[in-house]
């Protein structure tokens, strides 16, 4: 496969999975799998959480993507879950490492879109403010707000 069209593939993947992890977020586990991700709303410390199940749950595709990419000679189903894989590692490392620090790394890393989404994703938390279903992405207005604070 041309290297352009597969780097397209991964890329496009990747953006598409911000969407789905939002609509996930908002319809799934807001929803009715909100069983398993309520105790992540709950910050007590504890290093495993059920929430953690969604984890196996969205590398499943990836896997099989690749698995099957990989068995076809490495056709478009290969690329798509490097895709998907990568923006997991992404989520895993901004979601859990970064913002939740649940791995003890990353404690001094900061400019304006780490604080602005991270806010965001801290407000989520927030007692009954169940909004900003987003990862990686935040609501316009966090980004302003942000700009605003550093004036440059």
């Amino acid at each position: 496969m041309n290297w352009l069209i597969a780097a397209l593939l991964v890329t496009a993947a990747f953006l598409f999975m911000e969407f789905m992890a939002w609509f996930t977020h908002k319809y799934v586990m807001h929803g009715f799998l909100w069983v398993l991700h309520k105790d992540h709303h709950i910050r007590d410390g504890r290093k495993f959480e059920w929430n953690d199940l969604f984890a196996f749950m969205f590398a499943i595709p990836s896997f099989l993507l690749v698995f099957y990419g990989v068995s076809a000679g490495f056709d478009y189903r290969f690329y798509l879950g490097i895709g998907i894989a990568l923006y997991g590692l992404a989520y895993f490392m901004f979601h859990d490492v970064f913002v939740h620090q649940r791995l003890p790394l990353l404690k001094k890393l900061s400019n304006r879109y780490l604080r602005a989404t991270i806010t965001a994703h801290l407000d989520h938390h927030k007692p009954n403010a169940f909004y900003n279903y987003g990862f990686l992405v935040a609501p316009w207005r966090y980004y302003v707000e942000e700009w605003k604070k550093t004036g440059k």
